[in-house]
C-alpha cells in the first residue's frame, strides 16, 4: 500500500491541489521584479509586493496540507526526500517572507537589486522543492492511488473506449 495523502477531499489531495499557487505569485514576483528593474513604472513595484504576500498566504496553506500529510503517515517522514522538500519550503518562505518585510520597510528602492536577487533564489529553491516533491509522488508514491482497475484484471483488461471512434481512450489523448 502506497503512503497516504491524509487530507484529501473525496480521495483528491489537497496539497498538490495549492502547490501551484505559491508557485506561481513567487516566479510573478521574479517577473515582476524583473520588469521594475527595467521600468520606473509605480506598478511594477506594488505587483510585485501583492504577488509575494499573495504568493506567502497561499504557501502557509500548502504548508498546513503538506504537514499533516507529512505527520499523518510515518511513511512519509522516513522519505529522505520528504524531509529535504519540507525544509527548502521552510527556507524558501522565510526568504520570501523576508522580502516582503523589507520591501515594506524600504519600499521599491529594494527589489533592486536585492528584492530581485532573493527572488531569483526564491524560484531556484522552488525547482529544487518542486523536485523533491515530484520525486516523492513518482518513486515513492506518496498519495497516489492502487493501481487501476484495469491493472488488477477488472474491466476484461481493456482501456476505456471511446464513445465516437471505439478507440482506446488512451490513444485519443495521446494523438495517436
Amino acid at each position: 500500500m502506497n503512503p497516504k495523502s491524509t487530507l484529501s477531499i473525496a480521495g483528491h489531495p489537497i496539497h498538490p491541489m495549492l502547490i501551484p499557487f505559491p508557485v506561481a505569485f513567487f516566479v510573478g514576483t521574479l517577473v515582476t521584479d524583473i520588469l521594475h528593474s527595467q521600468s520606473d513604472d509605480p506598478f511594477w513595484p506594488a505587483a510585485s509586493n501583492w504577488m509575494l504576500a499573495a504568493g506567502l498566504v497561499m504557501a502557509a496553506l500548502a504548508a498546513l496540507a503538506g504537514l499533516t500529510d507529512f505527520f499523518g503517515d510515518s511513511r512519509i517522514r522516513s522519505l529522505r526526500a520528504a524531509w529535504l522538500h519540507m525544509i527548502g519550503n521552510i527556507i524558501l518562505v522565510l526568504i520570501e517572507a523576508v522580502s516582503l518585510w523589507r520591501r515594506v520597510l524600504q519600499g521599491p528602492d529594494f527589489i533592486v537589486p536585492t528584492g530581485l536577487a532573493l527572488s531569483l533564489i526564491a524560484v531556484a529553491l522552488l525547482l529544487f522543492n518542486g523536485w523533491k516533491g515530484w520525486e516523492m509522488v513518482y518513486r515513492h508514491r506518496v498519495g497516489v492511488s492502487e493501481e487501476p482497475a484495469i491493472r488488477r484484471g477488472e474491466g476484461g483488461g481493456k482501456l476505456p473506449q471511446t464513445p465516437s471512434t471505439g478507440g482506446s481512450m488512451l490513444a485519443s489523448i495521446g494523438g495517436a
